[in-house]
Parts: C-alpha cells; sequence; structure tokens
C-alpha cells in the first residue's frame, strides 16, 4: 500500500495495527487538512472485503451500513460486489446512490417517514425490508408496499463485547421465536413475498464462538420450522470483531467461517451482514495536542477531539489504542496519560492512565480502530462542529466530508 507501512508478512494480514500506519503520512494530512481529522484508507477497505469473500465464498455478504457510511467507503464495496443493509432511510439513499446491486433496508421500530421514504424508493427499485415486528406488516400494506421482505427473529441467543451492543437476547429486536411461523404465513396471506429470515446475536465477537454456533444453530432450528414457506436465504447477521488491544488476536475467521457452515443446517443461501470488520481496521482518529497538565494521578493531555468527534469511549467504555506520532516520540520518556476532550463532561476521555511518550502541546495523536462507528456517532454537542473525513486510495488523498462550521450548525435555526 503506498505510503502507508503495513505487515510484511502478507499482503493482506488479518488485522491491521494502529502501529502498521505510516506516522509520516499521517503528519502530512493533518498538516494539509488540519485535525481533527478520520482517515479512511479504501485499499483497507477491499482487503478486508476479499478476506470475507474468500472466508464465506457461497454466502450473501450485506455491509451493514452503519458502521460507515461515507460515500468513498460506500462506493468502494459496492464495487466489491457487496450488497447493502440498512438500518434506516438515510442509510438507504446513501446506500442507493452509491450504487449497490441489492439494499435491505432492516426496520427497527422505523418512523412513518422512515416507511414513507424506503417504499417511494421502493417504487423505482427493488428493496428488500427487513420486518422484527407483527404491527409493521400492517403499516408497509397502508403505504401500498407488499414486496420482499424478510422477517427478523429474536433467537434469545446475544453476544458481543459489551451488554449495550448484545442484540440477540433484547425483545426490542426481532419477532419472538415461537411467534415468527405465525407471522410468516400472516406475511404471505397480505400479500408479501417472504425471501428470508434474519438474526443478529451483537457487535464486536472476536472469542465467542461458542455463542455464534449457538445463535447459527437457533436460528436454523427456526429456519427449518419455516420450511412450508420456501425462504431464499436465511441471514445470520454481522457482528464480526476486530481486536482493541495491539495485543490481543486477530479474529480467526477461517474458523468462525467453518463453525458457521457447520452449524448452518438450512435448504437456504447463508447470509452474512459484517460492518465493523471492514471498516474498523481501515480508518484512524487524528487530534492534536493543546494542553498538558500534570496533576499527582496523572498526565492530563487536553486534545481538539473528545466524545463529539469520537462516542464510543464515553458510550461503551470502549478501548482504543493511542499512538504519538511527534518525529521524535520514541526518544521521549513515557508517562501515564489520559487523553481527555473540550467537553465539560467527565466521561470526555478517550483514554485513561495510558503509557504515552512524554506530551508537549501542538504534538499530533492518532486514535485506532475508528473506521467503524467513529464518524457515524459523531455529535454536534456544546455547537462543536464535527471533524473533517480525508479518504486515501494509495498515493491519492482527498477530502471526501469537508469540516463543519459554526455556520452550518446555525444554518437550520430559525
Amino acid at each position: 500500500m503506498a505510503g502507508v507501512a503495513v505487515d510484511t508478512t502478507s499482503e493482506n494480514p488479518a488485522v491491521r495495527r494502529l502501529s502498521d500506519w505510516s506516522a509520516a503520512r499521517l503528519r502530512d494530512l493533518a498538516g494539509e487538512y488540519e485535525s481533527p481529522l478520520y482517515v479512511v484508507d479504501l485499499e483497507r477497505v477491499r482487503e478486508n472485503a476479499t478476506r470475507l469473500r474468500e472466508a464465506f465464498p457461497d454466502a450473501a455478504i450485506d455491509y451493514a451500513v452503519k458502521a460507515n457510511a461515507r460515500k468513498p467507503v460506500l462506493e468502494t464495496l459496492a464495487d466489491e460486489g457487496l450488497g447493502a443493509e440498512c438500518a434506516s432511510a438515510g442509510e438507504v439513499v446513501r446506500a442507493h446512490e452509491a450504487g449497490f446491486s441489492t439494499l435491505r433496508y432492516t426496520a427497527v421500530n422505523p418512523p412513518a417517514r422512515d416507511l414513507d421514504r424506503v417504499t417511494d424508493l421502493a417504487a423505482e427499485r427493488e428493496i428488500t425490508i427487513t420486518v422484527g415486528a407483527r404491527d409493521t406488516l400492517t403499516r408497509l400494506a397502508d403505504r401500498g408496499w407488499t414486496g420482499r421482505v424478510y422477517l427478523r427473529a429474536n433467537p434469545a441467543v446475544g453476544a458481543g463485547h459489551h451488554e449495550k451492543v448484545r442484540t440477540g437476547g433484547d425483545p426490542t429486536f426481532g419477532i419472538p421465536a415461537d411467534r415468527v411461523g405465525e407471522v410468516a404465513t400472516d406475511a404471505e396471506e397480505m400479500g408479501f413475498d417472504l425471501v428470508g429470515l434474519h438474526a443478529h446475536a451483537g457487535s464486536g465477537i472476536l472469542d465467542d464462538l461458542g455463542r455464534h454456533e449457538a445463535l447459527v444453530e437457533r436460528v436454523s432450528e427456526i429456519a427449518t420450522e419455516l420450511a412450508d414457506h420456501d425462504l431464499d436465504a436465511v441471514s445470520i447477521g454481522g457482528g464480526f470483531g476486530v481486536p482493541s488491544h495491539e495485543t490481543e488476536p486477530p479474529l480467526d475467521l477461517p474458523t468462525l467461517a467453518e463453525t458457521t457452515r457447520e452449524a448452518f443446517a438450512v435448504d437456504a443461501r447463508l447470509g452474512i451482514e459484517p460492518g465493523r470488520y471492514l471498516v474498523a481496521d481501515a480508518g484512524v482518529l487524528l487530534t492534536r495536542v493543546n494542553t498538558v497538565k500534570p496533576t499527582p494521578e496523572t498526565t492530563v493531555v487536553g486534545v481538539d477531539a473528545g466524545m463529539t468527534a469520537l462516542a464510543r469511549p464515553a458510550l461503551y467504555d470502549a478501548f482504543h489504542e493511542l499512538r504519538s506520532l511527534a518525529g521524535d516520540a520514541s526518544d521521549r520518556e513515557t508517562v501515564a496519560a489520559t487523553v481527555a476532550g473540550p467537553v465539560c463532561e467527565s466521561t470526555d476521555t478517550l483514554a485513561r492512565d495510558r503509557p504515552l511518550s512524554a506530551p508537549e502541546r501542538g504534538d499530533l495523536l492518532a486514535i485506532g480502530n475508528a473506521g467503524a462507528y467513529g464518524y457515524e456517532m459523531a455529535s454536534t454537542y456544546n455547537s462543536r462542529p464535527r471533524p473533517a473525513v480525508c479518504a486515501l486510495d494509495g498515493d491519492a488523498s482527498w477530502v471526501c466530508v469537508r469540516r463543519e462550521t459554526v455556520s452550518d450548525l446555525t444554518r437550520l435555526d430559525q
């Protein structure tokens, strides 16, 4: 990959670590486009897509758009032949405009505006809608739409890196397993084209393969009970994890794929919906040190990015690797640092008590695994404009999302 150091033992390593990024190039990007700055590498996105296709050669792979909906990312994955799995009408529109050949909208308590927008677009092109409640079928029929649907089953099996992302056992998500057959019959009697079944355990699955296997087995059981309905596909969702720590081993994707195939006992096509796995290690967040404050407990390092730029540490206690990109970082002593943003909230910390090369005002820091749910979760709390996003593709780089201004934030005010 031009300008970006990668693991030389393989052309497509299982995970890219923060230490694999070229410090010099990241400094150049921050110098050109300022900070805070998200950087997403499209070549790495392609590599991750290739690895998934090789592990699941016969599966229908739909990208979970909510992980990263930036236009170059969507266009790259559409070009790679993946489908799009969308969580909102806005994502459906973005995926449509990016050129995905297949679109699926997974409706979770869908607002009326979402259903209006999706069914309007479905009049122009084929869209499949995943239904997680019997009530949604009625709402779709009321809009005169009775097209292709999946049913979302709640398998009562959850997995993932944090309790807040384990959807498999949460009653909010999907139809209770013992009611799926009844709703399937209703869907067909109402004129819908029932083509698939969907379930999802959660996000960030790394070594919890036993839970994943249990999910696949349970979904297979539910699908088998729908044998009379002649399903085309059964999707087991995504949630494939990416290690947060440099020393943490990557997901053993071949073993996961083999485990999935062995547990999948349905006469239908297997579907998967990866999001994080495709984009997390393809992105970093760059932030500049503006304040260094020694305290008895820790060295507080104030930076120009915070919870409004990267919400995951505040929301999930998520761990993101931290790296100083100072040219002489390796020559400095190491201190225990707490990296804090500019928001007056105790949760506005990107890292606590981390070893870091002794920071100086003006240093550039990199935060790893920021390609998934980074910019997507950014907010304008405190009237803080959101960062810019820079796309890389080989030697080329460009701003694919310009930096917001205060004028952008106030233009909707009346």
